[in-house]
């Protein structure tokens, strides 16, 4: 009984937290691969787009509320899902045409580009933060337990509980979900084939007829989608706090470029390799060495690699690491 001990063990403190925390890492690595890809920059400010439109979903799940209006056993968010998605789109494309249209026209190189979009953080970054705070707001309802702990002992009689969130779970569906229609979107649509030709050849792409004002426009609202998405998951799951979403734009940059930036499949799979990453190496594992190793060998210490405040130090080192040795990602998307 021992052996399995563990693995409940490492099941809720690594195994389901990092898929979900990676799900979550993928949606907005996809965010970010798809602006490189298609628009050829790095945007800096996709951590605070994710804040903007998480933002929005949770004044409108509060108005929601309000009126009594709920979604059973599911957060109530989920319903508020597409106002976020409206208030980010608007933000992106109105950023757009105030912004990044005139470095296109001026055929700016990609530099100016990455500068231009910082100021866009700090812009983005000030405005939730003046509409929303900045304390934590917490907006999930609905049942808060997949799996509780006591149920699970009931059923299977271990001595080691394990707990599964209704946030997990939702998240790793919701994702699944997204990511097929994504796919679907760019391989099989007219409008998403002709953002993977601008993606691929521009100069051939515009020979062809394409409009590439129409690719940049459905770019930043797949891209709006993606980030809001992402950010009521992550909210959900854990807490909203505006400058988290600034924080969380190292380990996103580090799953895109781990994946290979522009490539969508190397986003979702660098994804969870930085969670799961981050989660392993900051977990504690004197439990679980304490289930194989004999009483008298049982470590003393946690037995932590890292402190949990290290967390994005992880994946800096990854990101670093693969810089250094692949820069065009594991999927050999576009070098950096």
């Amino acid at each position: 009984m021992e052996p399995l001990h563990a693995l409940v063990t490492l099941a809720n403190f690594v195994i389901v937290p990092a898929v979900a925390y990676g799900s979550q890492l993928a949606l907005g690595a996809l965010g970010v691969t798809l602006i490189y890809g298609i628009l050829r920059f790095s945007n800096f400010a996709h951590g605070d787009t994710m804040a903007f439109g998480t933002m929005a979903v949770i004044l409108a799940t509060w108005g929601l509320q309000s009126m009594g209006v709920g979604f059973g056993p599911l957060p109530t968010a989920l319903l508020a899902l597409p106002v976020g998605i409206a208030a980010a789109a608007l933000l992106l494309l109105g950023t757009d045409r105030a912004i990044y249209r005139f470095y296109r026209k001026k055929k700016a190189a990609p530099v100016t580009f990455v500068i231009a979009s910082l100021g866009v953080m700090f812009i983005y970054n000030g405005i939730t933060r003046f509409i929303i705070g900045v304390d934590d707001q917490r907006f999930a309802d609905g049942e808060r337990f997949l799996v509780s702990a006591g149920g699970f002992r009931d059923a299977t009689g271990l001595d080691e509980p394990l707990v599964i969130k209704s946030t997990q779970a939702i998240t790793v569906v919701v994702v699944v979900v997204v990511v097929a229609v994504l796919f679907w979107f760019l391989n099989r649509t007219r409008t998403g084939k002709s953002m993977r030709a601008y993606s691929d050849n521009e100069d051939l792409a515009l020979l062809s007829g394409i409009n590439p004002e129409r690719v940049v426009t459905y770019t930043w609202l797949i891209v709006a989608g993606l980030a809001t998405i992402a950010g009521t998951l992550y909210g959900l799951d854990k807490s909203f706090k505006p400058f988290t979403y600034f924080q969380l734009l190292l380990p996103i940059f580090a799953a895109a470029i781990v994946g290979g930036l522009g490539n969508p499949i190397g986003a979702i799979a660098g994804g969870f390799v930085i969670a799961f990453a981050e989660v392993t190496v900051t977990y504690p594992l004197k439990k679980v060495l304490g289930y194989f190793l004999p009483e008298s060998l049982a470590p003393d210490g946690l037995v932590q690699l890292l402190s949990t405040d290290y967390k994005f130090a992880v994946s800096f080192m990854i990101l670093i690491l693969v810089l250094l040795i692949r820069p065009t990602g594991l999927f050999r998307g576009k070098s950096v």
